[in-house]
C-alpha cells in the first residue's frame, strides 16, 4: 500500500492510497469548513450547506444525483463536524471517475433553489428537535458549550432553530464564497484507485478554481462551567470534561491511552469500579477528543437520581487514584486496544480515506502507520500518570447534567472533592 500526494497550482490537494486486492474505492472531498469556522450569525450554516449539496445542481436534479451513484451500486453521503465538512462516496473501481464527477458537481454547481431550501429547512429543524429529544446526544452539545463558552468551538453543529429558520440563499452562497476555496479542499481516496487518473480528473474539475485565503478560525480556550437541565426522565445523564492536548501536541497519544485505561472498555477502571462492582449504571465511558489547539477528555454516564451522587463521587475518586497508581499492565492493555482499533479500522477503504484527509488537513502530510504506532509505543506509564495528575490538578472543568438533577452534585462540589 502506497500513499501518494499531489497539490494543484491553486492549492487543491489530492492524496490516495491503493489497497491491492480490493474491487471498490472510497473517495471524497474534505473541506476545512466546519462549525468552528462560522460567525455567530452563521451558526448551523455549514451543516445546512451539507444538506443542500444533494438538492440539485445546474447539471443534475436531486434524484439524478442519487441515481447516478446508486445505478452503479454505490453509496454517497456527507457529514459536518466542528472542523470539517466531508462529501464522500463508495463505488466499484470502474466508477471512480463517475463518483468524482458527482462530488465535484454538488460542490461546484449547486443551485440552492429557494423551494428546496425551505424543504430542507424543515428537515433540519426536525433533526434539531430529534437531537433535543435524545438526552445522550444533546448533553454533549451542552458540555461543549460550557467547556468553550462564547466561542465558535462551543456552539452546536446543527445550530439553534431560530438561526436555521432564517438562513437565505445569499447566506449559503456567501459561506461557500468565504470557506470553499481550493486551498481548503482535500480529495482523498483509498482502495482500488489510480492516483494519476484521479489527479488528472481533479485538475480538469477543480483546477480552474481561483485560489484565495479563507479567514483563520478563532483560537479556542477551554474555560469550563456548568449546565444542568431539569427534565422528567428515568435517568440523570452526567457528562464531565477536562482539557487535554490538541492534535498538534505529541501528548495526544498519552491522553488517548489514559482515557482508554480510565473508561475505554469493559476492563477499564470506571467500568469495573462503578458498573461491575457497584452496579450504579448501565453505561459509563471516557473518551479523548482533540482539535487543532486544544482537546477534551469526557466522562459520560447515566444513572438514577438516587445514585448520581455516589457515581459522581466515585468518578472523581478514580480520576485522582489513576494519577497515582496507574499500572504498567493497564497502560499496556490500553496501548494494545488503541493500536488494534487503529489497524482494524484501516482495513476499510472508507476509514483509510478518512485518515488520509485528516492527516493532510492537520500536518499537510500523511504519517506512516509505523510512525503513528511508534508514537503510541513511546508512551510510558510515567507519562500517563503525569497527564492524570494534570487533569486531577486542573482548575477548569466542564459539567453537564440532564434529567432529574435536583440531587446531583454541583461542579463546585466535584471540584472540592478533586482538590481534597
Amino acid at each position: 500500500m502506497t500513499v501518494r500526494e499531489h497539490k494543484l497550482a491553486n492549492g487543491f490537494r489530492i492524496v490516495t492510497e491503493r489497497m491491492e486486492g480490493l474491487k471498490s474505492a472510497s473517495l471524497g472531498i474534505w473541506v476545512k469548513a466546519g462549525g468552528r469556522h462560522e460567525r455567530p450569525e452563521q451558526n448551523g450554516i455549514a451543516h445546512f450547506l451539507e444538506h443542500m449539496a444533494f438538492k440539485g445542481t445546474t447539471r443534475r436534479s436531486a434524484l439524478e444525483i442519487a441515481e447516478a451513484i446508486e445505478d452503479v451500486g454505490g453509496y454517497i453521503n456527507a457529514y459536518t463536524s466542528r472542523e470539517m465538512t466531508a462529501y464522500y462516496a463508495r463505488v466499484l473501481e470502474n466508477d471512480t471517475d463517475l463518483a468524482l464527477d458527482v462530488l465535484a458537481d454538488i460542490l461546484l454547481n449547486p443551485v440552492f433553489d429557494p423551494n428546496e431550501i425551505e424543504i430542507e429547512r424543515g428537515v433540519i429543524l426536525q433533526e434539531i428537535g430529534q437531537a433535543l429529544d435524545t438526552p445522550d446526544d444533546v448533553i454533549f452539545d451542552w458540555l461543549q458549550e460550557v467547556a468553550y463558552p462564547g466561542q465558535p468551538l462551543g456552539r452546536t453543529i446543527l445550530g439553534p432553530s431560530e438561526r436555521v429558520g432564517k438562513f437565505s440563499r445569499d447566506d449559503l452562497v456567501g459561506f461557500v464564497s468565504e470557506r470553499y476555496g481550493p486551498g481548503e479542499m482535500i480529495l482523498a481516496a483509498a482502495g482500488a484507485v489510480d492516483h494519476d487518473r484521479l489527479v488528472a480528473a481533479a485538475e480538469r474539475l477543480f483546477g480552474d478554481l481561483s485560489p484565495g485565503a479563507s479567514p483563520r478560525a478563532t483560537p479556542a480556550r477551554f474555560s469550563g462551567g456548568e449546565r444542568r437541565e431539569e427534565k422528567t426522565l428515568e435517568q440523570v445523564h452526567f457528562a464531565l470534561a477536562f482539557e487535554t492536548p490538541g492534535y498538534m501536541d505529541q501528548a495526544i497519544y498519552t491522553s488517548q491511552i489514559y482515557s482508554i485505561a480510565l473508561g475505554g472498555g469493559m476492563s477499564s477502571r470506571l467500568f469495573q469500579e462503578i458498573r461491575e462492582k457497584r452496579g450504579l449504571c448501565y453505561t459509563i465511558f471516557a473518551q479523548a477528543g482533540a482539535y487543532a489547539e486544544t482537546g477534551m477528555m469526557t466522562v459520560y454516564a447515566g444513572t438514577s437520581t438516587s445514585q448520581i451522587g455516589d457515581l459522581a463521587a466515585l468518578t472523581i475518586d478514580e480520576l485522582k487514584r489513576s494519577a497515582e497508581d496507574m499500572s504498567d499492565a493497564e497502560v499496556e492493555r490500553a496501548r494494545a486496544q488503541m493500536k488494534a482499533g487503529l489497524l482494524m479500522g484501516l482495513e476499510s477503504p472508507s476509514s483509510r480515506a478518512e485518515r488520509l484527509a485528516r492527516m493532510v488537513a492537520i500536518w499537510d502530510r500523511v504519517p506512516s502507520l509505523e510512525e503513528t504506532i511508534g508514537h503510541i509505543d513511546a508512551v510510558t506509564t510515567a507519562d500517563v500518570r503525569a497527564l492524570g495528575q494534570g487533569i486531577a490538578g486542573s482548575s477548569a472543568q466542564a459539567l453537564a447534567l440532564y434529567g432529574p438533577v435536583a440531587k446531583a452534585p454541583t461542579l463546585e462540589v466535584l471540584r472540592q472533592r478533586l482538590a481534597a
